[in-house]
């Protein structure tokens, strides 16, 4: 039996995946699964399989992109779920890892990387978030909510999902009018927006995208709030003044391990007293690890999903009480799946902005996040933190009592 042979009679048990060797050899692998279905794959060249033998995500992710790795039966999506299925995080197999020596390489690799210099933080944030606002129109909901919407149930809708994270995150930071707001990598203005809207207090949002930065003040100026919501070009350790409340969702995986500690020092000095933070970040359900190298190399240079224990280590000493955590476990899975199938509707638009390899790094990148999700060691962290211990009410009641009124407020968007 060939090495991969071996390989894909491990890696693959549940479901069927059928394989198309180059010089024309198919070998099928598994056994019938009503949930995964059916699979096949062809390898257009030996270069294809060689890759993915030497380092399987990679491998996987630029044989794709390049049409080497064709999808004959299913399409990526299906692919990825088969194998992830076959090698969930709870059963701890490890079946689709690299090799020790690769592994080893590339944590060097990316330790080095993770020391997310100021002047790298900038240039990183681009090269993901200053593609074209088209793009992101094109999968996003209206409001462009661009990180882990909150289900109350797998079949809710993706706009209602993404209100009701803004929503949630809301009601944890029990904000009263005339409270100031400070918004840690505020994207496009959605949640500052919201914030502003639903309960009276200024909104200051910081971001390192100048394309986000642009949307973000028109939509302000449309709304006639920007009096009152403003939106600036800071990195956060820069940013001066006293905030009641902060909020930062989805900038957390951006910051670097080597600096969690300065994210959390300065997060405690802008705050007040008796200030409350939210933090809502990806995190990873065991121990530190590395980030893949498809993730690295092509959707986001210098970023690194935390392990919770690295979280606490940068609050540690810091006399912040941490009062809240919840941890989402499928939340993303149902948003990231959500982002694909619109993707693929609109394939023949980002084909037109971009190029063909671009639409299959982009489905790979989606699918392949969708499945770390569902069946692999990815969470969505939530984390509350207060600096007095008499800042919040003793029990979580207050959590839902103010979720319940301000779902009953209507949600009109304003995008520019």
């Amino acid at each position: 039996m060939s090495l991969i042979d071996r390989f894909l009679t491990r890696a693959i048990r549940r479901g069927e995946l059928t394989v198309t060797f180059p010089g024309g050899r198919t070998a099928t692998y598994g056994a019938p699964d009503a949930e995964l279905g059916a699979v096949a794959i062809r390898f257009a060249d030996g270069r294809a399989l060689r890759q993915l033998l030497a380092d399987p995500s990679l491998g996987a992710a630029e044989g794709f992109m390049d049409g080497r790795l064709i999808i004959e039966r299913g399409d990526i999506r299906d692919f990825l779920n088969l194998a992830t299925a076959n090698n969930r995080w709870e059963a701890g197999l490890g079946t689709l890892n690299a090799s020790p020596a690769k592994r080893t390489i590339d944590a060097v690799r990316f330790r080095i990387d993770r020391i997310n210099m100021a002047r790298r933080a900038k240039r990183n944030v681009a090269h993901h978030y200053d593609l074209s606002d088209r793009l992101y129109d094109l999968f996003l909901d209206v409001d462009r909510q661009y990180s882990c919407a909150y289900f109350t149930d797998p079949a809710t809708p993706l706009e209602q999902a993404q209100l009701d994270k803004k929503v949630h995150i809301a009601a944890k930071l029990a904000i009263e009018p005339g409270m100031k707001v400070l918004d840690i990598g505020c994207g496009w203005g959605g949640m500052a927006l919201y914030l502003h809207r639903t309960t009276g207090a200024e909104v200051c949002g910081i971001t390192l995208s100048e394309e986000q930065l642009k949307v973000a003040r028109r939509r302000a100026e449309m709304a006639g709030v920007d009096g009152k919501v403003r939106f600036e070009l800071i990195d956060y350790r820069h940013m001066t003044g006293q905030f009641d409340r902060i909020v930062s969702v989805g900038m957390f995986e951006h910051v670097g391990p080597a600096h969690y500690r300065t994210f959390f020092r300065q997060c405690r000095n802008l705050l007040t007293p008796e200030g409350v933070m939210l933090l809502h970040t990806i995190g990873r359900a065991g121990g530190p690890g590395t980030t893949d190298a498809f993730t690295a190399k092509y959707i986001f240079p210098g970023g690194y999903i935390p392990a919770l224990s690295e979280i606490a280590k940068g609050h540690e000493g810091l006399r912040m009480f941490l009062t809240d955590v919840e941890v989402l476990r499928l939340h993303y899975a149902y948003t990231l799946a959500a982002w694909y199938h619109r993707v693929i509707a609109a394939k023949e638009a980002i084909v037109a902005l971009y190029d063909e390899r671009f639409y299959r790094m982009w489905t790979y990148y989606l699918a392949g996040s969708e499945v770390s999700f569902r069946h692999g060691g990815l969470v969505n962290y939530q984390l509350q933190y207060a600096r007095d211990r008499h800042a919040l009410p003793i029990t979580r009641d207050y959590m839902l009592e103010q979720e319940r009124a301000l779902g009953e407020i209507a949600e009109p968007v304003v995008m520019a």
